[in-house]
């Protein structure tokens, strides 16, 4: 049976003999604690508690938690609890029926930010995308929830420049909007590279920036250069990351050999790494193993391995089986997904962990390098801030380890 949480439990007693004065006061203590309350913590678990006050047909938590909430008779108590890891680090949002990501921070809507959470979580709208929008939820950190030490800006260490461009593309028509990071300390010979897909979000929500300037004045890195591919929101992102001849002749034809003739880049495919997140992470895998000699290494996090979301089995994980039969690849890995990525978002999708997992098997099965995580949490920018950094020392490290041996997962 379900554990209940102690603090619901007392409010049930005392309302059966108090009644509206003891609601008013659970009310304020709650707004005070914020939520949710964290509760019975055991040596590598706690209960947690989401709490919702209103009126509603029905409300759910929604992202990294899912679950239903059921209200207190006669109240505006809605609640519901779950036993979750201490380690836990994810982001949450309420809903009433409808799933889209809340549009704004009020604590109201179909879908909204947990409004007694002191917490909120801003996914910013991209200033130069009129079509984009600012996006809202709340953090779940819990006690030992790992730290994220390299997205910060430290005292004392020198930043590198960011530069707005455009590269013209013939592979997709017109132009396409680029940041480019370069390092604050020199080097010794010619540039890495990094090229990142989902740009902007990449720069203001993952902090990629802040994170190169902190490995680099560590010395966990060498200087390198990083390209931020800027795509349009919506359809035409997704027309644009997913795998298809533009987005190889893109990144080959037109991005790779614009950055050449800018800035000291280095020619040496080992030495440029290409990067992503969801779909992102898809595109960033499929350009490294269909363009061999392209990049040598990826960071994928919680790729969209799954893709196409299709009622076919024969077409679903549609770079799995390609790969298969395609010849290997001189690339190395790094790849993450959240434990919580067990579910299917959508009718004909598959679960974001099991395709990552067969994934890396192949990879492993054909000899790559290959670094695999699974991470506390769900499809979150706030762990692929965090691990990002892992990637960059994984496949960029001053002290890199050697290659491992074919079949190796490390």
């Amino acid at each position: 049976m379900p554990e209940t949480s102690p603090r619901i439990d007392r409010l049930l007693h005392d309302l059966s003999a108090d009644g509206a004065p003891v609601l008013a006061e659970f009310w304020r203590e709650v707004a005070d604690r914020g939520t949710p309350l964290v509760e019975r913590v055991d040596s590598d678990s706690a209960l947690v508690t989401f709490l919702w006050r209103g009126e509603a047909a029905q409300t759910s938590t929604g992202w990294g938690i899912n679950l239903p909430l059921r209200r207190v008779p006669g109240t505006d108590v809605w609640h519901g609890s779950e036993r979750l890891p201490l380690d836990l680090h994810t982001i949450y949002f309420l809903r009433h029926g409808a799933t889209d990501l809340p549009t704004d921070a009020t604590g109201r809507g179909p879908t909204h930010l947990d409004p007694l959470n002191h917490h909120p979580f801003r996914f910013p709208a991209d200033p130069a995308d009129p079509n984009d929008r600012e996006l809202w939820a709340s953090l779940l950190e819990l006690p030992r929830a790992p730290d994220d030490p390299w997205s910060r800006p430290r005292p004392g260490v020198p930043r590198g420049t960011l530069l707005s461009a455009s590269v013209r593309t013939t592979a997709w028509g017109g132009r396409r909007r680029v940041a480019v990071y370069r390092p604050a300390a020199a080097a010794d010979g010619p540039l890495p590279l990094l090229v990142v897909f989902d740009g902007y979000l990449a720069r203001a929500l993952l902090r990629v920036p802040t994170t190169l300037d902190n490995l680099i004045a560590a010395g966990r890195i060498p200087p390198t250069m990083a390209l931020f591919v800027t795509a349009s929101s919506g359809t035409r992102r997704i027309d644009e990351l997913r795998p298809s001849a533009a987005l190889r002749a893109f990144v080959t034809r037109d991005l790779l050999p614009w950055a050449r003739r800018r800035w000291p880049v280095t020619d040496d495919p080992a030495r440029r790494v290409v990067a992503g997140s969801s779909l992102g992470g898809l595109a960033a895998a499929y350009v490294a193993l269909a363009e061999p000699g392209a990049f040598g290494a990826v960071i994928a996090q919680s790729g969209s391995f799954w893709w196409p979301a299709s009622a076919e089995p024969a077409e679903r994980e549609w770079l799995t089986r390609a790969y298969a039969g395609w010849p290997a690849a001189p690339v190395r890995f790094y790849l993450d997904v959240g434990d919580r990525e067990n579910t299917c978002p959508r009718p004909g999708q598959l679960d974001q962990l099991s395709v990552s997992r067969r994934f890396r098997d192949l990879l492993v099965a054909r000899g790559h390098q290959v670094s695999y995580a699974e991470y506390r949490g769900g499809h979150d920018y706030v762990n692929w801030r965090r691990t990002f950094a892992d990637g960059l020392r994984t496949v960029l490290g001053a002290g890199r380890r050697e290659p491992a041996p074919p079949g190796r997962t490390t």
